[in-house]
């Protein structure tokens, strides 16, 4: 494991202090387990259990390989893993207590659910249906990963968006299957809180980057990280002026970890950063910065590959998430894209 990112687990771990010990000796399943964000939550449960944890939780994970090559590490689990591999739009059941679920399964590049469109909807409608149910059946408690992409393309007035915000979201398009569906998720969780008290609270990330992120994996910064490691210019889609806040894996992780363990039923949190909101010219000046070295940029129109109608801004407000979880990024965006390029510099092949 390279050292940035055993640290990083080790400071998300750090960060839970007390509320912690929520999870000692504990089952918790973790769906979507080999991810970028699936791969985290394992390694964060390794972490708590190398003497944080008064007693080792048991982790499960799931993961049906619909976007990623088989991972290694699904054969060789970590101490107190087990793997199963199943794709949960079918029905799922343990015999074993299941405790806490994270369900962070879902096609969340473009580039994926462009080509996995009929999947994509069914993984996050069917599938958050299933572990739903499950959830329902243990008494568990469970984690939905949502997506700031629910938000659609606020308009000026609503940039800081809030969680009451209802989206400017459109049914038929390019991008309509992920955002619907994880629209769809959202009221079968409201749907399962309200009407069979499932504990389930919802999160909609925000531009979480960090080690981990798949080279391959086609959004912006893998694709910088990419770049750099081929000696090619890095590639700006249409006018670079589109904006986004940029979340560090270890704030982000924290944001997730504090919801799953006390965040209301059925209410969803923004989680990511407030600031600064930087268009990508300006992300590439940070990354130009962060590597060390001159690199040339070079614009061009989105790929067939890459949906269209992409939303111009995107900023989270974190009044709620700050006040009901105690959630406080800390990781300057400096800082993280140079830790995140030392990582990619010696796992990334400048190939895809």
């Amino acid at each position: 494991m390279h050292p940035i990112y055993d640290e990083d687990l080790a400071r998300i771990a750090q960060r839970l202090a007390g509320q912690a010990q929520m999870f000692s000796g504990k089952r918790i399943l973790i769906v979507g387990a080999m991810g970028f964000l699936g791969q985290l939550f394992r390694g964060v449960f390794a972490k708590l259990n190398d003497g944080i944890l008064a007693s080792p939780c048991s982790v499960l994970t799931v993961d049906s390989f619909i976007t990623a090559s088989d991972s290694p590490s699904a054969e060789h689990p970590a101490a107190g893993e087990t793997f199963f591999r199943h794709d949960i739009r079918e029905p799922l059941s343990f015999d074993e207590t299941v405790d806490f679920v994270v369900h962070a399964a879902g096609v969340a590049s473009p580039f994926y659910y462009r080509k996995f469109p009929v999947e994509t909807i069914e993984v996050a409608t069917l599938g958050t249906r299933n572990i739903l149910e499950l959830t329902r059946a243990h008494g568990a408690r469970m984690l939905y990963f949502s997506s700031s992409e629910i938000y659609g393309d606020p308009d000026a007035d609503n940039i800081p968006t809030r969680e009451e915000y209802r989206g400017n979201v459109a049914c038929l398009g390019p991008r309509a299957c992920y955002d619907e569906s994880k629209r769809m998720g959202e009221t079968l969780c409201y749907i399962h809180a309200n009407y069979f008290d499932t504990e389930v609270s919802i999160v909609r990330p925000f531009n979480v980057y960090g080690p981990g992120m798949r080279e391959n994996d086609y959004r912006v910064l893998p694709n910088f990280a990419n770049a750099i490691k081929a000696g090619q210019p890095l590639t700006i889609y249409a006018s670079g002026r589109q904006t986004r806040t940029y979340c560090y894996t270890v704030d982000a992780m924290s944001g997730f970890l504090l919801a799953l363990l006390q965040g209301r039923a059925s209410e969803p949190y923004n989680i990511g950063t407030s600031g600064p909101e930087i268009s990508v010219r300006e992300l590439a000046g940070i990354v130009e910065a962060a590597s060390g070295s001159r690199l040339e940029r070079t614009y061009r129109d989105y790929p067939d590959s890459y949906p269209a109608d992409e939303p111009q801004r995107r900023c989270p407000e974190l009044g709620k998430a700050r006040r009901e979880l105690g959630y406080k990024p800390e990781v300057r965006i400096e800082e993280g894209v140079k830790r995140y390029l030392a990582w990619a510099a010696e796992n990334y092949t400048g190939k895809r």
